[in-house]
């Protein structure tokens, strides 16, 4: 049924629940597991909404959060690969969350795309977005939501 599913997290405890239901499906499907997590670049400018620090830095703290965004892929892997599945960690740096996920997708000829939604409403969804809902409308491949 399925061959290759990708699995974006934050690490938070949603994305949590969106590991565990891909786990099960891989588990009877055998289906490979990517996980991924899109890691933002540092804001430059003021108006990014960064805090000014030296531009020597920069790529000091970027390395940090690659760094933390690796090791979380990486257990996640481990994890699913001490269970028998089969796995793989992926990281990429991007500030464009959905557009990185669509073309990781498509990189790595996934068939599902498994990811947890916050659910926001209202005033919060037109000021924060929605990841999960730009995904959705323009991904060719099948998206799996969980809340």
């Amino acid at each position: 049924m399925f061959q290759r599913i990708l699995i974006p997290t934050d690490g938070s405890r949603l994305s949590a629940k969106a590991v565990q239901t891909a786990e099960q499906l891989a588990g009877l499907t055998g289906a490979q597991l990517i996980f991924l997590q899109v890691v933002p670049r540092y804001p430059i400018s003021y108006f990014e909404g960064g805090i000014s620090i030296p531009v020597s830095q920069v790529g000091q703290v970027e390395k940090e959060w690659s760094d933390k965004a690796q090791a979380l892929v990486d257990e996640l892997k481990r994890k699913a690969e001490s269970r028998g599945l089969k796995a793989k960690a992926l990281t990429v740096r991007s500030n464009l969350v959905a557009e990185s996920v669509i073309a990781s997708a498509k990189k790595n000829k996934c068939d599902l795309i498994i990811m947890a939604s916050h659910g926001r409403k209202g005033i919060k969804r037109l000021l924060l977005g929605s990841e999960t809902t730009h995904v959705l409308t323009h991904s060719q491949i099948p998206v799996m939501v969980l809340r």
